[in-house]
């Protein structure tokens, strides 16, 4: 078959410049950005209710669809390592088999959590706890998003699959519609229509549909993929089969591990009141924002080492290392004296409830740190998700909740929210350590000889 020329600029020459990454990472900043934003629009229109209940329900119902989607997370990032590695190859048949696979995996994978709805917000709401008001909030915010499901894990693979193909206007503009729908959705119907948790989660379901909907036209248009032209014996062809699973698993796991960690931290702060747990979630939006903007120069290296990996080109990939940190270490200095310098306002920008926005600011200071000590781990996964070499994302994540376990157990009993704050930093750093150690293994794997798909 005739190959297509690639979307993405030709960035495999001798080296990358400093414009050609900016030009590459600036639309998936904004594009990763407007995820936690949205969250943070989420919970700022819920924080203008005057029941603090309401925001920790959300919250509650926010982490049960994370623990959901985010065990599901390897949809995206591995749809993208593969297609970049296909893409860099200019094996064009790849490159639309590393979207048909993983959407059939992402539709059974929704139905799925559809069909065992109840299970799973009586099992997560037992687990997290909370009081009856918020339980209550909690289960009628996830009874509409659950809805959503099939569509939130297909726009996983779409997104992953734009930027794998270097079409990152097109993915800029795919999270960029969903997330502005669901802006103006929730404004309307919790402030225009006063409906409240109903309002916040149909606003998202919506969204989540109509992203879809539009992604694929987008696809579609674009002519990069002909579904005529694949076999079912291509898609179910046992070798690429087995490697994505066996990338998939690793990722799932490093995820679960994740949600231990993230479980842990909402449960501890549930049960010191919902004025703390409201507090929590204020201040995890905040760190959802800085973690997804530095996602954004994660996914303009794993990109680059994709193609790199698919060309045997090894000077693109020192390259996207380099960069990678530069922008990394650059973008914590500016996140960390930014919530130094402007940490109170933003948090107005959240709630008008006087006590839980007194009590966030008490914790502001974690903010203030996690940018320093939590970077290179958010950087260095996007350079191991490019290699597709997830193993090693596996164990330094699964080192990393042992760190957070021990620290919780030793010191949440003294330092109560502190302590709890405490072990989340701890975690962040000890996830940039483990993972920077696995990087001579990487160098070393890579490069001997003509990386095959």
């Amino acid at each position: 078959m005739q190959t297509k020329r690639n979307s993405l600029e030709d960035y495999t020459v001798k080296s990358v410049s400093q414009r050609q990454y900016l030009l590459l990472a600036i639309p998936l900043i904004i594009s990763g950005i407007s995820t936690p934003i949205l969250g943070a629009v989420d919970t700022a229109v819920i924080g203008r209710m005057p029941d603090a209940a309401a925001i920790g329900g959300v919250a509650i119902g926010a982490v049960i669809f994370n623990t959901m989607y985010w065990l599901l997370g390897f949809l995206r990032v591995s749809t993208s390592g593969f297609t970049a590695q296909a893409s860099g190859a200019n094996n064009y048949q790849e490159m639309m088999l590393s979207f048909i696979r993983p959407m059939i995996l992402a539709l059974l994978f929704g139905f799925f959590f559809i069909t065992f709805q109840q299970p799973i917000i009586k099992i997560t709401i037992s687990i997290l706890g909370g009081s009856e008001t918020v339980s209550a909030f909690a289960e009628n915010y996830f009874s509409i998003r659950i809805w959503g499901a099939p569509f939130a894990l297909a726009n996983y693979v779409i997104i992953g699959w734009l930027i794998g193909m270097g079409r990152v206007r097109l993915s800029l503009i795919t999270q960029l519609f969903m997330n502005l729908l669901n802006i103006i959705l929730d404004l309307v119907f919790v402030l225009g229509l006063n409906m409240g948790v109903q309002g916040v989660a149909s606003a998202t379901l919506i969204a989540e549909v109509s992203a879809v909907l539009f992604g694929i036209g987008l696809i579609l248009y674009t002519k990069d993929i002909t579904f005529s032209s694949i076999s079912y014996s291509k898609i179910m062809d046992v070798h690429p089969l087995l490697k994505m699973a066996k990338v998939n698993r690793d990722l799932f796991l490093r995820t679960i591990c994740l949600l231990i960690m993230t479980g842990i931290f909402t449960a501890m702060g549930a049960s010191m009141g919902e004025v703390t747990l409201a507090a929590n979630a204020i201040l995890l939006q905040i760190h959802y924002l800085m973690a997804y903007l530095f996602g954004g120069f994660a996914n303009a290296s794993s990109i680059l080492v994709g193609r790199a990996i698919g060309e045997n080109n090894k000077e693109v990939y020192k390259r996207a290392y380099k960069l990678s940190a530069q922008w990394g270490i650059s973008s914590a200095v500016i996140m960390a004296l930014v919530m130094w310098l402007l940490g109170p306002e933003i948090l107005s920008l959240f709630t008008t409830i006087p006590e839980v926005r007194a009590t966030a600011h008490t914790f502001l200071i974690w903010m203030v740190l996690f940018p320093i000590v939590g970077f290179w781990g958010l950087q260095l996964e996007g350079i191991f998700s490019g290699a597709t070499e997830a193993k090693s994302i596996r164990n330094s994540i699964f080192y990393a909740l042992i760190v957070f376990l021990l620290v919780i157990w030793l010191l949440v009993p003294v330092f109560l929210n502190h302590g709890i704050w405490f072990a989340f930093i701890i975690f962040s750093l000890s996830r940039s350590i483990f993972l920077s150690l696995f990087i001579p293994k990487l160098n070393r794997m890579l490069f001997h000889s003509p990386h095959k798909l």
